[in-house]
């Protein structure tokens, strides 16, 4: 049975075009060929990674959160309450006015004194800027130096300039070695960001998040199983252009520096627009959906690797999961004091001319 299993997962039609086996892509003459089992040391690699960001953002990090006076605010910590600390636990964040009312039974609380308990234990488990700060600063650190290392892989390459020759003789393309620690530190790195994804500040968007993280896990590994390499790394170095300077405009964000993180976001927006909207679909898009087809007919490979590859837009939300309570408090006693009461009771048209 699992026997039958591999051999239908590695059948050549579905990696390979009509007429070339995995015999085809095997080592000779001095040339090497991407294998599936090159990939196997990312798993070490990504607990590698793991251990090399505590470091960072230990000893690099955390310093230069100092050095840039990253603060944290003061934070009104919820009295302890048993009753509703077990519903917040267990039933939710936000209670409904129903819950509420039920709460405030239980406890003897006014609704007004729970709602304030649930946005200050809320706020309690928002994540502090220097945890924020210190993830943009790995994320930066890793983007800037792949995108860096990325283009030293490629610019030499005749494919970088003319991207037909990105399917010439495919998928008989011998790799080399600046490819392959390309692609694993890649990969090795998207594995440990999923690896790490349960720790990391939460954000809004976490289920959408993790099906980006493995949709791209796939997308790399399935690139280097079926010999896309030369427009997988392409891909890579693309994507990695205008990651580096979104993270660094987050970074000065916490920071307090906005007039910093808003050039910087203007510059990050003006390379995002440029590689995402402009050479994304008019010039990898274009060689990855017709070039092929000019050297071989269309194949399971062709088909998935194209849609993976509209899976894998960059999810460009930083909201966290509890962001929207951080003002909450400053809301609500804002509107508190707007609410001006006279004997118990909201005075009505309190800015009316008074008439004689």
């Amino acid at each position: 049975m699992l026997q039958t299993l591999y051999d239908y997962f590695w059948w050549d039609r579905l990696w390979l075009p009509v007429n070339l086996t995995w015999a085809d892509l095997e080592d000779r003459d001095g040339r090497v060929y991407a294998k599936a089992s090159d990939l196997y040391i990312t798993l070490p690699l990504a607990l590698v990674f793991l251990i090399i960001r505590y470091f960072f953002e230990l000893y690099v990090a955390t310093p230069l959160a100092a050095l840039l006076n990253v603060k944290e605010k003061t934070r009104l910590r919820a009295p302890p309450n048993a009753t509703l600390e077990h519903f917040y636990l267990t039933g939710g964040k936000q209670p409904k006015q129903v819950e509420v009312e039920l709460l405030s039974r239980q406890s003897g609380l006014s609704g007004r004194q729970i709602e304030r308990w649930f946005r200050r234990r809320r706020n309690q488990d928002r994540p502090s800027l220097l945890k924020k700060f210190r993830e943009a600063s790995w994320r930066f650190t890793f983007y800037l130096i792949a995108f860096v290392a990325g283009m030293a892989v490629i610019v030499d390459k005749p494919w970088f300039y003319d991207l037909r020759k990105v399917w010439e003789g495919y998928p008989i393309q011998s790799i080399v070695p600046s490819q392959y620690w390309y692609y694993t530190i890649e990969l090795s790195f998207y594995l440990s960001l999923l690896f790490s994804i349960a720790s990391d500040v939460k954000r809004k968007d976490f289920k959408e998040q993790i099906i980006h993280h493995v949709a791209t896990i796939i997308l790399l590994s399935f690139s280097w199983f079926a010999n896309y390499v030369r427009a997988g790394t392409l891909i890579m170095a693309l994507h990695d252009s205008s990651d580096y300077l979104l993270e660094s405009a987050k970074m000065f964000n916490y920071a307090g520096w906005k007039n910093t993180c808003n050039n910087l976001f203007i510059v990050f927006a003006i390379v995002f627009i440029i590689t995402r909207l402009v050479i994304m679909p008019f010039w990898i898009l274009h060689c990855t959906l017709i070039y092929p087809l000019e050297v071989y007919p269309a194949f399971f490979g062709y088909y998935f690797f194209n849609s993976m590859m509209a899976m894998v837009e960059d999810e460009r939300s930083d909201r966290e999961e509890t962001e929207s309570s951080e003002g909450e408090e400053a809301a609500a006693g804002a509107g508190a004091k707007s609410r001006l009461l006279a004997n118990g009771h909201p005075i009505l048209n309190n800015n009316h001319p008074k008439n004689d």
